[in-house]
């Protein structure tokens, strides 16, 4: 009889949702029975989790949101019964979580294996297959082929990633390095975080490939210390590896040596740009430097040095086993291949999305997403982070490839794609962005050390009601000032959201100004609460609720006391009959 396969997705996104818990008490119920209990990383729908799969019969079934109590019913009704719990179903009907619309339409190749194989297991992983095709093939040939599949870099530049191998091969050296950037800092990012939680072996092959290709003999993945998750499984993964003969001495009886070390980073946003990254593994304090000499060049202990992110690695081992033809047919004429998109903000659907490079922006909201949040109009999608810009609904038909975001006045990025709604205040979400860069300023420059504090300083004026006219000319000469005169890459994309949201959202920041009302509701300084006495029922609720005592009750009714009011919005949310109205 063949052995029933259990899969519980414990990704940092299913642990934080109970899927540990769920984990332990399938394996404890199960010890007596044909039954394997795997762990499987983040299948990528995080509103789902817990995720228990189910392979029995040659059948594959989903269930969702379980917790310890249901567990029990698995093993009973569907296990040992083969009956469908459709209270924990996907749907009532083919209970395939393939079928779901939210995966359905995407493409999956980096995120091929995440869900489904134990990212602990080196067996399941495949046999790092690419790494023993690369090594029987010329390495200009290996270089050759990640040129012709248009890879470009996904860590957020879209540097072409066989131009960047080439560089780093005819450089000089008698030591070179590979380097992960795994520093996924990005607010609203977690593709990265996903691939190595998932799938680590992936990257591992990859910088193997690397590092034979380019003539590099060691590789050092920098992850931050606050994935915790990911560090883990990736030390696993690099002893099973180890121990596999594909990393060490003489790989495969190649002749080809190639180490790999882990490096963790503190959190410094500022060191996911590449020379302050590799200051960082260096141990020194994570600044970046001058260019040129590049990193190609001079770069780890002034080492000719490789630098690729996540994702980017991810898809070689796919470009080695399928061919260059194969993975640019997915992309577009100059960008190959699939882009994974952290999809959050006010969506239905939150997750992890992997579409073909230059798939409409609109199919990703609506046909994946499943639209906005309580059916809300939408508004505008902040791609790039801290670092990128807003697509208005305007331009909902944008293809979402490198060259247009940039036309448009935004960027690829990383992948975090945020969506906002009507309710959703664009200059509140510029100065969350702005808050985010001061913060992470390693200080070295002017431009940015002082010049987006002072960006801050008149976005908070803005949203208190006390901006002027001559500030939105502050701004945008300000801003671009920043651009042209930063020292790196955190600084020149600073104030990117700013000049993004006055392009396309002018109009709230002069009502901010002139009206001094903040057309979303949001900024709180510009709010006024009112109650409406004829939808009033007299509960007290509001009153009850208010930490300031500002709600007073006259003629059978209530009132706000604008004088003690604080705006904390605690009576506005607590009254349950919608009396309560924002102005």
């Amino acid at each position: 009889m063949e052995r029933i396969r259990i899969t519980v997705g414990l990704g940092s996104c299913g642990i934080a949702s109970g899927a540990k818990i769920v984990y332990e008490a399938l394996k404890e119920k199960t010890q007596k029975l044909n039954v394997q209990i795997v762990k499987v990383g983040c299948i990528g729908i995080c509103r789902y989790e817990p995720i228990v799969e189910i392979y029995k019969d040659g059948n594959r079934i989903t269930y969702i949101n379980v917790s310890e109590k249901d567990v029990e019913d698995i093993i009973e009704k569907t296990i040992k019964n083969n009956e469908i719990i459709e209270s924990l179903s996907l749907k009532e009907e083919n209970n395939n979580i393939l079928n779901d619309p939210f995966l359905k339409r995407q493409t999956r190749i980096v995120l091929e294996n995440c869900g489904k194989i134990n990212p602990e297991n080196i067996d399941e992983y495949g046999g790092y297959k690419a790494l023993r095709k690369a090594l029987k093939m010329d390495k200009d040939e290996i270089i050759h082929e990640v040129k012709e599949s248009k890879l470009r870099g996904r860590g957020g530049a879209g540097f072409k990633t066989g131009d960047k191998w080439s560089l780093v091969k005819a450089s000089a050296g008698d030591k070179k390095y590979v380097c992960c950037n795994a520093d996924e800092g990005d607010p609203g990012a977690f593709m990265d975080r996903a691939i190595l939680e998932g799938d680590p072996h992936s990257v591992i092959e990859a910088m193997i490939i690397a590092g034979y290709a380019v003539g590099a003999s060691e590789g050092f993945i920098y992850v931050r210390e606050e994935y915790p998750l990911a560090v883990e499984r990736l030390k696993v993964a690099i002893k099973q590896a180890q121990s596999k003969k594909y990393l060490g001495k003489n790989i495969l009886n190649s002749g080809f040596n190639f180490n790999l070390e882990l490096r963790l980073g503190a959190g410094a946003f500022v060191c996911g740009e590449e020379t302050a990254l590799m200051a960082s593994i260096e141990g020194k304090r994570g600044e970046p430097r001058l260019r040129p000499p590049y990193p190609a060049e001079k770069g780890v202990y002034n080492s000719p040095t490789l630098l690729n992110n996540v994702e980017t690695f991810a898809n070689i081992p796919i470009i080695i086993l399928n061919g260059s033809a194969w993975f640019n047919s997915l992309g577009t004429d100059k960008s190959g291949g699939t882009k994974v998109f952290a999809l959050g903000g006010k969506i239905k659907n939150t997750g992890l999305v992997e579409v073909p490079i230059g798939t409409e922006l609109k199919e990703i909201i609506y046909d994946i997403g499943g639209g906005i949040a309580n059916d809300k109009k939408f508004k505008a999608a902040q791609t790039g982070g801290p670092s990128g810009g807003c697509i208005p609904a305007s331009l909902i038909n944008v293809k979402m490839d490198y060259d247009n975001l940039k036309e448009i006045g935004t960027m690829m990025g990383s992948g975090g794609l945020i969506v906002t709604d009507e309710d959703t205040c664009m200059v509140d979400i510029a100065k969350f962005f702005l808050d985010f860069a001061v913060s992470e300023s390693c200080g070295k420059c002017t431009p940015c050390r002082i010049g987006t504090k002072r960006v801050y300083e008149i976005l908070d004026k803005i949203t208190k009601g006390k901006g002027t006219i001559e500030d939105l000319e502050n701004l945008d000469n300000l801003s671009k000032h920043i651009q042209a005169t930063s020292f790196c890459g955190l600084g020149q994309t600073a104030t990117n959201p700013v000049l993004s949201t006055m392009r396309y959202f002018k109009e709230e920041y002069i009502s901010h100004i002139v009206e001094k009302k903040c057309p979303a509701k949001v900024c709180k300084d510009l709010l006024k609460y009112k109650i409406n006495k004829e939808l009033c029922k007299a509960c007290g609720l509001c009153a009850k609720n208010c930490p300031v005592n500002a709600i007073i009750k006259t003629d059978d009714k209530y009132e706000i006391d604008e004088s003690k009011c604080i705006k904390c919005g605690a009576c506005f949310n607590n009254c349950h009959f919608k009396a309560i109205e924002k102005e």
